[in-house]
């Protein structure tokens, strides 16, 4: 057993390296080391020996020799020979004797942990041919030696991570291996293991709780494959049931019963198994929940009970569907047993404790919604469900609302699993839950003076679940089923008309807003409670609330309410837009005063604006009047601030007024999104002024500092005038267009194409002469930026180069698909040429069927456009010398992965591409394939006759599914 390629010693001046505080050239040559280790046939068995023979105390020296062991045993085993695997196994079985010396201190956890890995990995590969008394051999070495029992413990944990865990993917291969192992294990050694576990537990119960625990880990663990019997009977359960009365071992024997519960079974010997665990419980005294203190423990409790319930569900399901009517009732009863105990725990006023049996409670009103008729006492337990989700939906008064944290956040979570349940109830009765959220909600409201915030707003909160509990289309809540209708009607009344909205806690304020809002039709029904529901969204209840975070999600539920109700605002217009004249200041940059709403929050009030103006009733004046006095101090300001922007010389504040400035044309912008097909701006007398907004913003795009911002907003409210203003945008285009194309990059040019897309598809050949003057200058510019160096590490610039190619194929997709190719036509031979080719190698030469698609499809569009005896002169040439060939090319490259669903859409665009030149250039094309082309590409007369045919049928799918198994087969 010699080594050969080292020393049969270690390197100590590698090993200082191992130490975590070591200096870099110690640690690069501690690596070293360990690579020549791993690689050398044999060098590692000097780790061996140093293991076996305990030669080193150095616990970082020790992780070492383990780590080369393992990678031997992973990577290396079926390489090593015969004396080299008993080496692993007599040098794992020495180390283990070392643990068990009397006086031998217990390796450090993490030792001890790879330890197991080493074993575990040594199990699998030599379990069923070399070691098949690897368990034998461990048991009757360690006895009952606690540091012993601990290995085997690990090692067994360690076993099944690699054999059994679910949540490990393995290829096909290790799981038919691992199947074999687990048949293996059952037939020769699960019995022993298992009367192996149950004299550990036994045994350490009292003297070494950390071991016990460790074991009913394991029998968690593998209870799940092997024979239940093993471990459900008289013996084993009683000492579980001991075990949860010790109080270091009680949560872990909870989760032991869990797993127990959990396997997989016959759904009426489940149904015996669950029912003679909880006799068991309830015969000790576990049932009595409330003298329970540790709430640790009673969360690990509700988690088994709600996989005893769910357990039940499940087998009363598998009995229902195969018709086994008896055994199904004995199911039912068994889990109607189960509510008070459920409904305990649910209650509880530790949140984990009851959100761990939100499952079981689900699925049993699932059940309940199935049963044909309630009874009496079902309906008993839905209403004391009903009762408990409204008491755990009430927030508790250590909930910090203005600094919400990981607490909060978990309430929250708990609140949805809550939401669920009052679905759930919902669905199975309806008129139970809305009786009592009736009860709840007018009581509550009675006395809202008096009650506590956690109180007012659960009874609020509770009106507003009801609207997405009770399902109604577009939100009629306040037509069909008379019931539901009035009893609503009657809460919403109540809340809009009680003065709660006055209640000071922001809470209480968020839901009013938020249900007012859900229910907004309300107000269609009953109009005249709108004008009070307006001022408190325009006082201090609202939009002037003391917290900011009740102001901002007031502003959006504001421009909502707005929106819906438009209709019934006509007499408020003007006194509202009196009222929020405040808000829609822009924020001045220098006073130190917050504003009462962030920049965000104020898109929705323009927004609001833009709607009570462009809807009301008033004449086209005072509409036009109306408009100009809400965009005015936007213009004025921007002008202002322009004005500042290019005097500024420090760049922090040049950023704050650039943030400005886009903010102005922003809010601009979104008054823009009230008008509709119904309202146009023309017909609203707005045109004048949205041109006016022109004029102000477009000189920003001649700023020297600061252009991506300014670029950035002026080009999207180009966008929305576009749609707007129709015509009328025109004449401010071109100028528009010489700006943002002055010093560009990438990205600005990626953001400037779509305009002048949108530009062309919406006015086509209205635009015709500007697209002449603008299409080589903006090729140009796209080509001089795609040249430019760029390192080849930059993910960054490579990426938006993409994204620009992209762009650039997109525009000159739009151009041909909007009968603008005169444009591209009259160019010049040189530059159609160059754009040609552009194009070319991008169906071919790149590797992004996004881009590939799109190219193709501009080929496909300028054959049909251009080629024929009476195209464009040259394009047949090109089309044989070019465009054919890229048919071919793209999809035989690499590159072109005929998997990919992105890439088969780009064959299929290939395949048209071939159709359209045949329908073009007809019986022309088909001999030039057989006869120079194909033959070229050493394609077979047959193939090629074959492919010609296919191109001559009618049907494209048939041509399509062709294309792709021609390419497969000349890719084999």
């Amino acid at each position: 057993m010699a080594c050969q390629s080292v020393a049969a010693v270690m390197d100590e001046q590698a090993l200082l390296g191992l130490n975590p505080n070591a200096d870099a050239p110690y640690r690069q040559r501690a690596m070293a080391y360990f690579e020549q280790l791993k690689e050398s046939p044999d060098a590692w068995e000097v780790c061996a020996k140093a293991l076996s023979q305990g030669l080193y105390s150095d616990d970082h020296v020790k992780f070492f020799c383990f780590q080369v062991l393992e990678h031997q045993i992973k990577f290396r085993h079926a390489v090593l020979n015969a004396a080299q695997q008993q080496l692993v196994r007599e040098t794992l079985m020495k180390w283990l004797q070392c643990q068990q010396l009397m006086n031998a201190q217990p390796e450090k956890a993490f030792i001890r942990n790879k330890a197991a890995q080493v074993f575990a990995l040594t199990f699998v590969c030599e379990y069923l041919t070399l070691w098949p008394k690897f368990f034998f051999d461990i048991l009757s070495m360690v006895g009952l030696n606690p540091n012993g029992v601990d290995v085997y413990l690990r090692t067994l944990m360690a076993i099944d991570a690699e054999v059994v865990d679910r949540d490990i993917l393995h290829s096909a291969e290790d799981t038919r291996r691992n199947t074999l192992i687990k048949d293996t294990m059952r037939e020769q050694c699960i019995p022993s293991l298992v009367e192996s576990w149950f004299q550990i537990l036994q045994t350490y119960q009292r003297s070494h709780p950390e071991l016990t625990c460790q074991c009913l880990e394991v029998v968690g663990a593998y209870v799940s494959w092997i024979d239940l019997n093993l471990i459900a009977n008289d013996r084993f359960v009683n000492l579980l049931l001991a075990q949860m009365s010790m109080e270091e071992l009680r949560e872990e024997a909870c989760d032991c019963l869990f797993e127990i519960v959990n396997k997989g079974m016959d759904p009426v010997d489940k149904t015996k198994l669950v029912e003679s665990l909880c006799q068991a419980l309830h015969a000790a005294g576990f049932f009595s929940v409330e003298r329970e203190e540790d709430v640790d423990f009673l969360a690990k409790f509700s988690r088994l009970v709600n996989g005893m319930g769910q357990s039940l569900v499940l087998s009363w399901t598998k009995l229902v569907k195969a018709g086994s009517a008896k055994e199904a009732g004995a199911t039912l009863q068994a889990l109607e047993t189960k509510v008070p105990l459920l409904l305990q725990l649910l209650v509880h006023e530790d949140d984990d404790i009851s959100a761990n049996i939100v499952g079981f409670c689900y699925d049993y009103l699932h059940v309940l919604k199935q049963l044909p008729q309630l009874t009496e006492t079902q309906k008993t337990s839905i209403e004391a469900i009903m009762l408990a989700v409204i008491k755990k939906l009430t927030y508790d008064d250590e909930y910090n609302f203005e600094n919400e944290g990981e607490d909060e956040a978990m309430f929250v979570e708990y609140r949805k699993q809550l939401k669920m349940l009052l679905d759930r109830l919902a669905q199975v009765s309806p008129e139970l839950l809305l009786e009592a959220v009736l009860r709840v909600f007018s009581n509550t409201m009675q006395n809202w003076q008096t009650a506590s915030f956690m109180e007012v707003e659960v009874a609020i909160r509770l009106l507003f679940m009801l609207g997405e509990a009770l399902p109604a289309s577009h939100g009629a809540h306040f037509s069909g089923d008379t019931m539901k209708t009035s009893t609503l009607q009657e809460m919403m009344r109540t809340l809009v008309s009680c003065g709660v909205s006055s209640y000071q806690h922001s809470s209480v304020s968020l839901e009013f807003f938020e249900t007012v809002v859900r229910y907004d039709k309300f107000f269609m029904v009953e109009p005249q409670h709108i004008p009070g529901v307006l001022m408190a969204f325009l006082d201090h209840r609202g939009l002037r609330n003391n917290s900011p975070k009740v102001r901002s999600r007031v502003a959006y539920l504001f421009s909502r309410f707005i929106k819906t109700l438009h209709k019934h605002m006509n007499s408020f217009v003007e006194d509202i837009l009196t009222r929020i004249q405040d808000l829609l200041a822009l924020a001045p940059l220098e006073n130190g005063f917050a504003p009462l709403l962030t920049s965000d929050d104020q898109l929705f009030m323009f927004e609001a604006a833009g709607v009570l103006i462009v809807n009301g009733e008033s004449p086209v004046e005072r509409k036009q009047a109306l408009m100009r006095s809400l965009l005015t101090p936007l213009m004025d300001a921007f002008q202002l601030l322009l004005a500042k922007l290019l005097q500024e010389t420090e760049e922090e504040r040049q950023a704050a007024l650039a943030d400005a400035l886009s903010h102005a044309v922003g809010f601009a912008s979104r008054t823009s999104k009230a008008f509709s097909n119904k309202q146009t701006v023309k017909q609203c007398g707005c045109t004048e002024v949205y041109r006016d907004c022109l004029h102000c913003f477009l000189p920003a795009l001649s700023c020297p500092v600061q252009r991506g911002a300014l670029r950035s907003s002026v080009r999207s409210f180009l966008h929305r005038m576009i749609i707007c203003l129709e015509e009328e945008v025109l004449p401010f285009v071109p100028a528009a267009s010489e700006h943002m194309l002055k010093d560009c990059e990438a990205k600005d040019l990626q953001e400037f194409i779509p305009l002048i897309s949108q530009i062309t598809a919406k006015f086509k050949r209205q635009v015709a002469p500007f697209l002449q003057q603008i299409f080589m200058p903006l090729v140009l510019a796209i080509f001089e930026v795609m040249a430019r160096p760029a390192e080849d590490n930059d993910q960054t610039a490579a990426l938006e180069r993409q994204m620009l190619r992209r762009s650039y194929f997109s525009f000159i997709q739009t151009m041909t698909g909007s009968g603008m190719n005169e444009v591209m036509a009259n160019q010049g031979a040189e530059n159609i040429e160059r754009i040609l080719f552009t194009i070319i190698q991008g169906a071919v030469d790149l590797p992004d069927p996004v881009a590939q698609k799109t190219c193709f499809i501009i080929l496909s569009k300028l054959v049909e456009l251009w080629g024929g005896k009476d195209g464009l002169p040259g394009f047949s040439d090109f089309t044989y010398k070019h465009i054919v060939p890229a048919c071919f090319l793209a999809p035989l490259k690499p590159t072109f992965d005929l998997s990919d669903a992105q890439t088969c859409l780009t064959l299929s665009e290939c395949a048209l591409t071939l159709k359209t030149i045949y329908l073009k250039q007809g019986a022309e094309f088909l001999q030039f394939l057989q006869t120079e082309y194909l033959p070229s590409l050493q394609v077979t007369p047959q193939i090629a006759q074959e492919l010609c045919q296919v191109l001559q049928q009618p049907d494209l799918k048939v041509l399509k599914n062709y294309i792709k198994a021609f390419f497969q087969r000349a890719r084999l």
